[in-house]
C-alpha cells in the first residue's frame, strides 16, 4: 500500500466560477465556516500533506494555513494546469486531487483510489461513480510531471484526453455516488446549505 504521508491532497479552486456568477467558490460560508475549510478539515487526515490551487484571492486561501499555488499557464486554463502546479510543488511521490466545490469527502478516498492504484500498478486513478468517470477526483504518480507538461505544451487543456496518455485506472465508487454532489449554480449552493448569494 501506499503509505498516507507519501500523498500531497490538492484541492482545486482556481476556476473563474462562471456558473456561480463569478464568485469564488471555495471562499463561499459553508457549514461554520467556509467551503474549502470544510474539504481540508476532511482530506488532511488522510494525506501527508496539502496545497490548495488558487488563481484568485490567494491571500484568502492562504489564511488556511497551506500553501497556495497558482497555475504556471495564464488565462484559468482548466483542472490540468492546476494538477501542473500541484505535480512540480509537492515533495511526495503521489498527488491526491478533489474539486473545491464537493462537500462530500468520505473518510476513505485517498485509501481506496491508492489500492486501486497499486493492484492495477498504474500511475494514475480515477474515480467512477458508477455511470461516469469524475475526472478531477484522482491520484498521480509524480512520474507524469514529464507527460503533462509535454501535453500542456500541445495545447492540450481536455482531463479525458490526457489520461490515456498513461497507465491509468478507473476506481468503482459506485456506493458511494453523493460524493460527486458540487455546487455549480447559486441555485445548487442554497439548496446545500441554506446560503443566499447576495450582495
Amino acid at each position: 500500500m501506499i503509505d498516507p504521508n507519501d500523498i500531497t491532497a490538492l484541492i482545486l479552486a482556481g476556476g473563474k466560477g462562471r456558473r456561480m456568477g463569478g464568485r469564488d467558490k471555495g471562499l463561499l460560508p459553508y457549514g461554520d465556516g467556509s467551503l474549502v475549510g470544510h474539504i481540508i478539515d476532511a482530506i488532511a487526515p488522510q494525506v501527508g500533506a496539502v496545497l490548495i490551487s488558487a488563481n484568485r484571492n490567494r491571500t484568502d486561501y492562504a489564511q488556511f494555513g497551506y500553501p497556495v499555488v497558482a497555475d504556471p499557464l495564464d488565462d484559468f486554463q482548466g483542472p490540468l494546469a492546476g494538477f501542473l502546479a500541484g505535480l512540480e510543488r509537492m515533495r511526495t511521490n503521489y498527488l491526491l486531487t478533489l474539486p473545491c466545490d464537493g462537500p462530500c469527502v468520505i473518510p476513505n478516498l485517498a485509501q481506496r483510489l491508492a489500492a486501486g492504484l497499486i493492484e492495477a500498478n498504474a500511475e494514475i486513478a480515477v474515480a467512477h461513480d458508477g455511470e461516469r468517470l469524475q475526472p478531477v477526483y484522482a491520484l498521480l504518480h509524480h512520474r507524469v510531471l514529464s507527460g503533462l507538461r509535454q501535453a500542456l505544451k500541445a495545447g492540450e487543456r481536455k482531463i479525458d484526453r490526457w489520461y490515456p496518455r498513461h497507465h491509468w485506472v478507473e476506481v468503482d465508487f459506485s456506493d458511494v455516488p453523493a460524493l460527486f454532489s458540487n455546487f455549480n449554480t447559486p441555485e445548487e449552493y442554497a439548496r446545500a446549505d441554506g446560503h443566499g448569494l447576495g450582495g
